[in-house]
């Protein structure tokens, strides 16, 4: 399981401050990475790689572990629509149709896993 390095209340406070319109880099960056915290401990494993450049990476869900070079699935998005999947405010279906996120390989897809959480606005 991923280390956490965001407490939970530092991860809401963040979240909910960018959902609110906040687009103060830091708040932004600790709530991307908070939500990768939260998708590899529900999903812990080393099969999908969801990078959400320039503030995080995890790996995630259980299956064939790759040991070099790039994984065999990946998954790419940006910041705000990493949030909008995670808290529910933009479906999978939505953003791949969109071209909002880059995901290749058999494994690169995170539906049925998000939103990872729901948060007040």
């Amino acid at each position: 399981m991923a280390k956490r390095r965001i407490s939970e209340g530092d991860g809401i406070a963040a979240l909910r401050a960018v959902q609110g319109g906040s687009t103060e880099r830091q708040q932004l960056a600790t709530a991307v990475r908070f939500l990768l915290e939260e998708l590899a401990a529900l999903a812990p494993g080393n099969s999908v790689e969801v990078r959400v450049p320039p503030f995080g990476a995890t790996q995630c869900v259980a299956g064939p572990r790759h040991t070099r070079g790039t994984p065999p699935n990946v998954i790419e998005t940006d910041p705000v629509t990493w949030v909008a999947l995670a808290t529910g405010a933009l479906g999978w279906d939505d953003a791949v149709s969109a071209a909002r996120i880059s995901a290749s390989g058999t494994r690169a897809n995170l539906d049925g896993l998000l939103p990872l959480l729901r948060t007040p606005s």
